[in-house]
């Protein structure tokens, strides 16, 4: 069992799920249950590297569009990948990471954000 926190999705009673999770589902209504999506492998949709990064984020940083399938509902996230050696149709899984940019690089108050979340890392 994990530490970390959970890569927390929502499932909706028509069957959906979205990430992040939103108050009222595609369908019109409230979630019912929570995927961790830590627990899952994704695919490369597609991918870009930024090389003009907003303070304290890593240059060069390379994004990906990934999907999961989850009991055959495919999942959509954004995110930033661990390596530049990414490719369309690549499998990663989510990585947590404590710090996601520098907390000290921004103009606001270091301690009114999180700094946390995951990465996607190639297999």
């Amino acid at each position: 069992m994990s530490d970390n926190p959970p890569m927390e999705a929502y499932r909706y009673p028509d069957g959906s799920i979205t990430y992040p999770g939103h108050p009222v589902g595609p369908g019109g209504e409230e979630a019912i249950d929570t995927v961790d999506l830590s627990d899952y492998t994704a695919t490369v949709l597609t991918w870009t590297t930024s090389t003009a990064t907003p303070p304290g984020v890593r240059a060069p940083n390379t994004l990906a569009i990934v999907e999961f399938d989850v009991d055959g509902e495919p999942v959509r996230a954004l995110g930033q990948v661990t390596s530049e050696a990414v490719a369309i149709g690549d499998e990663v899984k989510p990585i947590y990471c404590e710090e996601l940019r520098e907390p000290g690089a921004g103009i606001r108050e270091p301690a009114s954000q999180e700094w946390d979340g995951y990465q996607f890392e190639p297999l």
